[in-house]
């Protein structure tokens, strides 16, 4: 039995039937690495074991667990990754695609998806549990209130599914919120067709004063006079679908704008 740590923000599930759920959300693909993150004391890897042609690995930073997965996945223990994910050379280690899988915590979710666009080309298809909150985000269309930064990054390269909710009472210990199971699946743009420095910059600070039209939260940028009558500017940054964001990029570099 592994102690679940606080600081590491463990919560581990306890239900069978939604860790049997989780790992069949993940659409297997023989030529993929699957690569588990944050297994705990594997209740979602007794399941993987059992996929045919899956080539698992798992990335786990707890000692405990370790030792606890070396002892109960004996076949497992050259698949271990020790350490922190977040620290991880994707590149270095695999040469094929990957497929993410794990109960992510809830600390440090944000952090591993910036890690996964970063590795977007890598990354084919992430299946996890994180906090419901985060997850309605992540899914959420332009027009959403819960629509944000993250929404528009992950959704300009992978197409999000919301899955199912999973109460407080399956894990031990409870966390104090709801969490939920998403997939993400990478889609078929393999660039934006405008600069992603831009892009990035254009979205957070839209979105940092999201309550204003863009005209006025993109005001510090000091965008050239002539853009500003650009109509997408009379909006607020919840209202533009990815594609708009795209179109107002290219509006900007096209106004002769350059990053400072």
């Amino acid at each position: 039995m592994v102690r679940p740590k606080k600081f590491l923000g463990q919560h581990f599930l306890k239900d069978q039937n939604i860790a049997g759920r989780i790992v069949d959300s993940l659409k297997i693909n023989p030529a993929n690495i699957i690569l588990e993150i944050g297994p705990g004391m594997g209740v979602l890897t007794q399941f993987l074991v059992k996929k045919e042609n899956a080539s698992l690995y798992l990335s786990e930073i707890d000692r405990e667990s370790i030792a606890y997965l070396k002892d109960h996945f004996p076949l497992l223990k050259d698949r271990i990754l020790e350490g922190d994910f977040l620290q991880m050379d994707l590149n270095d280690k695999f040469k094929n695609d990957i497929d993410i899988i794990g109960n992510f915590p809830y600390n440090i979710s944000s952090q591993i998806f910036f890690k996964v666009l970063d590795h977007r080309n890598q990354v084919m298809q992430v299946v996890c549990m994180l906090q419901k909150e985060v997850a309605d985000r992540l899914a959420a269309q332009h027009g959403n209130k819960t629509y944000g930064i993250l929404s528009v990054l992950l959704q300009a390269y992978y197409d999000i599914e919301y899955l199912f909710k999973v109460p407080p009472g399956v894990f031990f210990p409870p966390p104090k919120v709801m969490s939920a199971v998403i997939r993400l699946k990478r889609n078929t743009r393999t660039e934006l067709g405008c600069d992603e420095v831009l892009f990035k910059k254009l979205v957070k600070q839209g979105f940092n004063n999201r309550r204003k039209t863009l005209r006025n939260a993109l005001k510090s940028l000091n965008l050239p006079a002539q853009f500003l009558t650009h109509p997408l500017l009379d909006k607020r940054a919840e209202q533009l679908a990815v594609s708009d964001f795209i179109f107002l990029t290219q509006s900007v570099e096209q106004s002769g704008y350059a990053i400072r």
